[in-house]
């Protein structure tokens, strides 16, 4: 189960508005071991795709580096569907790279960047397995 709160949650839904119809994508890090997301970091879709994401490799080392001189690890990588529900795509459980990480997705189709209700769906994906675990959003 993915623990998160409200104001990440929040976060992670309005950048993805804001990028909509863009996909956007980032990761929130949290300290290393602790399955806690902590610090929401917005990362440019490289491909500035409305169908893929990509980081960017450049910002993707320089977080890394910052990560690993804080003991932190990413907890969640996020990113936006624009058109189709909130579920990976091929292509998406061929990128999951970080077996330990929440793969959040949040489908923009029907409101777009308008306010509205949006997917946010979560998923452990390992070794080319997805599954979609509950998402708990506290205060």
């Amino acid at each position: 189960m993915l623990t998160i709160s409200r104001t990440l949650r929040d976060a992670i839904v309005d950048h993805a508005r804001r990028e909509h119809p863009v996909e956007a994508c980032g990761i929130v890090a949290g300290p290393e071991g602790s399955d806690t997301p902590a610090r929401l970091v917005e990362m440019v879709n490289a491909a500035g795709s409305p169908t893929f994401y990509e980081f960017d490799s450049t910002e993707l080392l320089a977080l890394y580096k910052q990560m690993w001189a804080a003991d932190e690890e990413p907890v969640v990588v996020y990113h936006s569907h624009t058109a189709t529900e909130a579920y990976p795509s091929r292509t998406d459980v061929d990128l999951a790279s970080e077996p330990n990480a929440h793969y959040v997705l949040v489908s923009t189709r029907e409101h777009g960047s308008d306010d509205g209700p949006v997917e946010f769906r979560s998923y452990r994906i390992v070794d080319g397995v997805v599954t979609e675990e509950d998402v708990d959003v506290v205060d």
